[in-house]
C-alpha cells in the first residue's frame, strides 16, 4: 500500500507540472503575437517555450508512465491495490480529456514552431479564447475523478 501512495503522489505531482505547461504555453503565444515586432522578445519567447513544451511533455510521458503503473500494477506487483474497480466509465471518459489536452499541447507546439519562423499566428482574442479551454477540460477531469459519475 505505501508503494501505491507514492506512486500516486509522483502521478498527481507529475500532472500538475505537465498542465502548468499546458496553461503557460499559450499565453508565451499570446506574447510573441503582441511583441510589436522586437526580435530580441521574440527570440527569447520562443526560446522559453521551446523550454517549456520539452518539459511539458517529459512531464506527460513519465505521468502516463506512473499513471499506468496504478492501472496495471495490481498484475505485475502482487498485493498492488487498484483503485480503478467496477464501471470504469469515468476513466474512459478522463483519459478521453486528456487525450483533447494533449492534443491541444500539440497544436500548440506546431503554432510555437511556426512562430518561430516567422510564421503567423491566430489573433490574441483568439489565442486568449484557446487559453481558457485547458482550465475548463482540467475542472471536468477533476471532477470525474472525484466523483466517478458513470
Amino acid at each position: 500500500m505505501q508503494a501505491y501512495v507514492w506512486i500516486k503522489s509522483a502521478h498527481i505531482v507529475l500532472v500538475m507540472a505537465w498542465v502548468a505547461a499546458v496553461f503557460y504555453l499559450p499565453r508565451i503565444l499570446i506574447n510573441i503575437a503582441e511583441d510589436g515586432g522586437n526580435a530580441a522578445v521574440r527570440d527569447r519567447l520562443v526560446l522559453m517555450g521551446r523550454r517549456l513544451y520539452r518539459f511539458g511533455h517529459v512531464m506527460f510521458g513519465l505521468a502516463v508512465v506512473a499513471g499506468l503503473v496504478l492501472w496495471l500494477g495490481y498484475r505485475v506487483l502482487p498485493g498492488f491495490p487498484t483503485k480503478v474497480g467496477a464501471g470504469p466509465g469515468w476513466l474512459h471518459a478522463k483519459l478521453l480529456l486528456v487525450a483533447v489536452m494533449l492534443a491541444l499541447d500539440v497544436v500548440d507546439g506546431r503554432q510555437l514552431r511556426s512562430a518561430a519562423r516567422g510564421g503567423p499566428l491566430p489573433s490574441t482574442r483568439m489565442l486568449r479564447l484557446r487559453n481558457e479551454l485547458p482550465v475548463l477540460i482540467l475542472l471536468v477531469i477533476v471532477w470525474l475523478v472525484l466523483a466517478k459519475p458513470f
